[in-house]
């Protein structure tokens, strides 16, 4: 019932707007001269102009013409003939005005859709919606664009069933919104291609630090600003997907390990620098072996997330929230934790934020229930 407000309110509009022409008018034709107040009304016409849809507005500004022009001829005695011709062009002016105003609005509005809609295509193709699976692993999770009307930013994600085993990765651009969407697409498509045939998570970050390199080689050519990506990337290995597991991490900041019920930080295969910045060492990257079991749910995230502040400044306690609602299955998890972020900032996110809460699949073919909990998130 709350989506159909702005639909009635918006009905319900003109037919104020007119109500409160009559009214004016009506007081006008009772009340003598001395007191014109109907010389306000040409705000009406103005409102639905950029409010209602052309029909309506036209409906408003007939009405207005009629009524003012009736004031202006019947109700000023005391005008001469030109003050009279002069006060009728300006209520014509104000309703063509009007008129104009709104025609203006709705194609604009139009443009907007349409543009939207293509953005949002391009946005859809360069982030699956979550929940993302791949094979015996399934992500839930929430994305937030710091940027007002994005859908994505400068935060990336993706999982990979490959012939090395289910590779998971989460990135951080630096930046936020829609000017580091280029360094995070050129990083997101050397993963996507490199986690297929390289066979080692470092041989991965390599392509995807020679990705991020010839981006920024163009940046510099054009003049736009060059970009440093953290990322931290997980690969599981097995014949249930969770016997063998490996870390590595390009700068990002630690995951958590959520294991019979208590939350664990982990910061595996910590120490490299992001991708973007390995000129600046020498020294090269190194995954680590980890040992997950089959219960356990892993929770990566972005540092829009950590580093969100509170009214007070306080950071957002992550590890904190985790500890209390280990009891939730992990779509419940991310939903909770979405709702619990927002409220936390009151909406007023400063970064691009992303949470994944990844585990192992309980059913053999969960496709059915992704696309009804991606429904649902929806």
């Amino acid at each position: 019932m709350a989506a159909d407000r702005p639909t009635e309110s918006r009905r319900l509009a003109p037919v104020l707007l007119i109500l409160a022409i009559l009214v004016v008018t009506l007081l006008d034709s009772t009340t003598g001269p001395e007191l014109h107040i109907s010389a306000f009304m040409g705000i009406a016409p103005l409102y639905a102009a950029l409010r209602c849809p052309f029909r309506q507005t036209v409906a408003v500004a007939a009405v207005f013409v009629v009524c003012l022009t009736y004031v202006d001829i019947f109700t000023v005695p005391d005008w001469g003939l030109a003050s009279r011709v002069v006060g009728i062009f300006g209520v014509f002016l104000v309703a063509a005005f009007s008129l104009t105003l709104c025609r203006t609005r709705l194609q604009r509005e139009a443009l907007h859709a349409r543009t939207s809609l293509v953005a949002d295509t391009v946005q859809r193709a360069m982030l699956r919606e979550l929940p993302i699976g791949a094979g015996q692993i399934e992500a839930y999770g929430f994305y937030v664009s710091a940027e007002e009307g994005a859908r994505v930013g400068g935060d990336i994600y993706e999982a990979i069933d490959t012939p090395y085993g289910m590779r998971l990765m989460i990135g951080d651009v630096q930046g936020k919104g829609m000017p580091a969407i280029g360094a995070g697409l050129e990083v997101l498509a050397s993963f996507r291609e490199a986690a297929q045939y390289q066979e080692s998570l470092e041989s991965v970050a390599g392509r995807m630090e020679q990705a991020l390199a010839r981006y920024n080689t163009r940046s510099a050519e054009e003049g736009t600003d060059e970009r440093f990506v953290t990322a931290l990337l997980l690969e599981l290995r097995g014949a249930d997907g969770v016997t063998e597991g490996r870390v590595l991490s390009c700068g990002h900041i630690p995951y958590y390990l959520v294991r019979h019920g208590e939350v664990h930080e982990r910061r595996d295969g910590e120490g490299a620098l992001p991708l973007g910045l390995a000129a600046l060492s020498g020294e090269p990257r190194h995954g680590v072996r980890v040992h997950p079991e089959p219960d356990d749910w892993i929770v990566l995230c972005t540092d829009g997330v950590t580093e969100a502040r509170g009214t007070d400044g306080t950071f957002y306690p992550l590890a904190e929230r985790l500890a209390r609602w280990t009891d939730l299955e992990p779509p419940d998890l991310a939903r909770t934790l979405r709702a619990d972020l927002e409220d936390f900032t009151h909406g007023s996110l400063k970064d691009d934020a992303t949470v994944l809460v990844v585990r192992r699949r309980a059913h053999p073919d969960p496709a059915g229930q992704l696309s009804m909990a991606r429904a649902a998130a929806a």
